[in-house]
C-alpha cells in the first residue's frame, strides 16, 4: 500500500508477522527492528528492516536511536516485553523527551511500579522485594502472621513475579517453604505480593494526548490458560468504574500516547485492585480476538495511538464503539498436555464438534516426554473460539482444561 507522507514513519521493535502485515497494509511508512535471524524472511518479501540484538546492552545502544534518526522515523513502538525499555530509550531521543526513558523502566521493573501506582493513590497488595530464598520465606510467614493465622491453618499463597518478566513467565504462587526451594537463583531479584481473592481481568487501552480512546476489558477464564473479549455483562458492568481506574494510571505514569495492558482485580465488595501494567500489547493473540470481532486491526490501532502525526479525527474514525459494535465474543485457549508421556495431537471430538470451535494453531509433539510446568509454564499452540453467549464461551473454555489434545 502507498504511504502518506504526510503521516508517521514509525519503527516496529521485535518480531510479529501480523503485526508486520498490518503495518504493511496501513497508510504509514514503516521499518522493523528484529534480530538478525528475520533478515531472510524480510529480504524475501519485501519488507523494510534493520538488524539489532535486543539482550544486547553497551556502549554501543545509543547507535539504534541514531540509526531510526538518521533515516527520518518519528516513533518506536515495542512489540514485547523485552523491548519496552528500547523503545522508551530510542523515543526518548526521537521524541527529544528524556523522561520517556523512566517511563519504559518504570513499566518493565515491577516493583518500581507498584512504588508508583501507590504514590498515585491506586489500590495494590502488600509487596516486597525478595533477593533471596530467605526473604520470600520471611514474606510469606509475615503475611500470614498479618491474616492472624494459627499453627497448622493452611497458610494463605503469596505471588512471585520476577521483575522483569512477561505475563505468566515467572510467576509463582507460594504457599509453603517447600514451594520456596523450587526457585532457580536466575529469577532473583522478585516481586512478592500478598494473593488477591477476586475477579483478575486485564485491560487494553489505546492513548493518544493522554486520552483513553478504546478501551477493551479482557475476561480470563483460568489465568495462564484462557481468555475472551468482549467481556461477560457481569464484568462489564464494572466499565465505568474500570476507566476511572485506567485514567488514574494514565495521570501517575504520565502516559501520554501509546497503548497499556494493566491487569486488575476486583474483591466480592467491588473494590478493585491494580495488578500490573505492560506498556505492549497483550499475549494470548487478544488483538487477533478483537479483529475477529470488531473487524479494526488493533496493531494498526497501535501504530496510530504511537505516530505523534496521528490526528484526534483519525483516531475518531478509526475505532468503533466499544461493546455495542461487538458482533460476538471470541476466546482462546492455551493447549499444555495433560500427560507425561505424549505421541500425538488428538483434538477432542467434543471441542472439534462445538459450534463455537473455530481453528487451533497446534502442531505434533517434537517429542515425547513432556516437560514439567515451571511456575505458569508457556502453552504449546492456542485453539480458538467465537458464538453469541458468553456464559457458554466461559464454560466452554474452563471445559477446555479438562480434556486431552496430546496423546
Amino acid at each position: 500500500m502507498d504511504y502518506d507522507p504526510d503521516k508517521g514513519y514509525v519503527a516496529l521493535l521485535g518480531w510479529s508477522l501480523n503485526a508486520v502485515e498490518a503495518a504493511a497494509k496501513f497508510d504509514r511508512r514503516y521499518v522493523v527492528v528484529a534480530p538478525d535471524w528475520a533478515e531472510q524472511y524480510c529480504t524475501e518479501h519485501e519488507i523494510p528492516y534493520l538488524a539489532w540484538n535486543f539482550e544486547r546492552i553497551n556502549d554501543r545502544s545509543m547507535e539504534i536511536a541514531e540509526k531510526l534518526q538518521a533515516m527520518g522515523v518519528d516513533v518506536a513502538i515495542p512489540l514485547f516485553e523485552e523491548t519496552v525499555e528500547w523503545a522508551g530509550a530510542i523515543n526518548s531521543v526521537l521524541l527529544h523527551n528524556p523522561r520517556l526513558l523512566g517511563q519504559a523502566m518504570l513499566m518493565r521493573d515491577k516493583s518500581l511500579m507498584k512504588r508508583r501506582a501507590q504514590l498515585g493513590g491506586i489500590r495494590v497488595g502488600i509487596f516486597e522485594e525478595a533477593h533471596d530464598r530467605e526473604d520470600v520465606i520471611r514474606f510469606l510467614r509475615r503475611v500470614n502472621q498479618t491474616l492472624l493465622k494459627l499453627d497448622g491453618d493452611p497458610n494463605d499463597p503469596i505471588h512471585f513475579k520476577a521483575f522483569d518478566k512477561a505475563g505468566c513467565l515467572g510467576h509463582r504462587v507460594i504457599r509453603t517453604p517447600d514451594d520456596v526451594d523450587g526457585i532457580p537463583e536466575e529469577e532473583f531479584p522478585a516481586l512478592m505480593e500478598s494473593h488477591l481473592d477476586g475477579w483478575e481481568f486485564a485491560v487494553e487501552a489505546w492513548i493518544h494526548n493522554g486520552k483513553i480512546r478504546f478501551l477493551n476489558i479482557s475476561e480470563y477464564v483460568s489465568l495462564g490458560y484462557s481468555v475472551y473479549v468482549p467481556a461477560s455483562p457481569e464484568l462489564e458492568a464494572y466499565r465505568e468504574k474500570i476507566t476511572r481506574e485506567v485514567e488514574k494510571l494514565i495521570r501517575t505514569f504520565d502516559i501520554e500516547f501509546g497503548f497499556i495492558h494493566p491487569e486488575y482485580f476486583v474483591t466480592s465488595d467491588g473494590e478493585m485492585y491494580f495488578g500490573e501494567v505492560a506498556y505492549r500489547p497483550p499475549g494470548f493473540k487478544v488483538f487477533e480476538l478483537l479483529e475477529r470481532v470488531y473487524g479494526f486491526n488493533a496493531y494498526q490501532g497501535l501504530i496510530l495511538a504511537f505516530d505523534p502525526k496521528t490526528t484526534a479525527e483519525e483516531i475518531e474514525a478509526f475505532f468503533p464503539r466499544e461493546v455495542v459494535d461487538a458482533k460476538a465474543h471470541a476466546g482462546c485457549f492455551g493447549v499444555y498436555p495433560r500427560r507425561r508421556v505424549v505421541s500425538q495431537l488428538e483434538i477432542p471430538e467434543e471441542t472439534e464438534n462445538h459450534p463455537y470451535f473455530e481453528s487451533h494453531e497446534l502442531t505434533a509433539p517434537l517429542e515425547e516426554t513432556v516437560t514439567k510446568r515451571t511456575a505458569f509454564g508457556t502453552h504449546w499452540g492456542l485453539v480458538y473460539f467465537i458464538g453469541d453467549d458468553p456464559k457458554a464461551l466461559h464454560q466452554l473454555l474452563k471445559r477446555q482444561e479438562e480434556l486431552d489434545y496430546y496423546v
